[in-house]
């Protein structure tokens, strides 16, 4: 198993910058694919930002392509979210996650197995 602690969440105005840190312990991190996610209140939690065990390859959806970007210290066991040109809409609580599925580079929640507490991030006026 491996446990995610998530840090960094606030509030900030919009076209501010953020960075989000993923802090893992337990089992060999470099063994698991990394995601993040949020969830919007009345939303469901999608995908913004994954990783591969390497780093090497990374998968960003539309909506925050350009903006974010995700980096992962496998001798720190830490992954970090940057995020840029921060967006009202990216308002949302923010999850780290691991998955053991290493053939791809899963998209969808369903197909990780552990997760953070989550953090907030708020963007607003």
């Amino acid at each position: 198993q491996v446990q995610l602690v998530e840090s960094g969440g606030g509030l900030v105005q919009p076209g501010d910058s953020l960075r989000l840190s993923c802090t893992a312990s337990g089992r060999a991190f470099n063994n698991y694919n990394m995601g993040w996610f949020r969830q919007a209140p009345g939303r469901e939690r999608e995908i913004v930002g994954a990783i591969s065990t390497s780093g090497r390859v990374t998968y960003f959806p539309p909506s925050v392509k350009g903006r974010f970007t995700v980096s992962r210290d496998n001798a720190k066991n830490t992954m970090t979210l940057q995020m840029n040109s921060l967006k009202p809409d990216d308002t949302a609580v923010y999850y780290c996650a691991a998955t053991g599925t290493i053939a791809f580079l899963p998209r969808s929640p369903s197909e990780y197995n552990y997760w953070g507490q989550g953090t907030q991030v708020t963007v607003s006026s």
